[in-house]
């Protein structure tokens, strides 16, 4: 049986696992859509060679959801990172567990605005509060490490 610590220590990469899945969940999502729109807006794949050439050709509700897998590949690369340093480092705890967690529901809901209505100032707002999570996990750590 896993002692407390190695089970916080697999608690701290299961967001990691969430957000991976998310991430997959919106590419799917993405070639559902954006498929069926060049073949009825007759665009040949071989358009697709630039990115952004092929979202202006397509309608705006088919690129939002290019756009956020794009998002999805950025700034969680800073996530994913601070998961395993806090997995391997010993800064697992359980608070910050929760704000990993905080920070996949957070850009879960990002997602779900940004590839349906995509309201900008909610969806920087969540963006926002998704980054104050990494943030303070840092903040944590550096005390943790330099200070604990």
């Amino acid at each position: 049986m896993p002692t407390t610590m190695e089970s916080l220590n697999s608690a701290a990469l299961l967001p990691v696992l969430a957000l991976i899945t998310w991430t997959l969940i919106i590419w799917v999502w993405m070639y559902a859509t954006r498929i069926p729109a060049m073949s009825k807006a007759g665009i040949d794949p071989q358009d697709g060679q630039r990115t952004g050439k092929l979202a202006n050709a397509l309608p705006d509700s088919v690129a939002f959801k290019a756009d956020n897998y794009n998002h999805l590949l950025e700034q969680p690369v800073i996530f994913y990172a601070l998961a395993f340093f806090l997995s391997l480092g010993g800064g697992h705890d359980s608070v910050n567990v929760a704000l990993l967690w905080g920070y996949v529901v957070l850009r879960v809901v990002h997602s779900l605005i940004q590839c349906t209505v995509n309201h900008v100032v909610s969806r920087f707002l969540v963006f926002t509060l998704s980054t104050i999570c990494l943030i303070v996990i840092v903040v944590r750590e550096i005390l943790r490490i330099f200070l604990g």
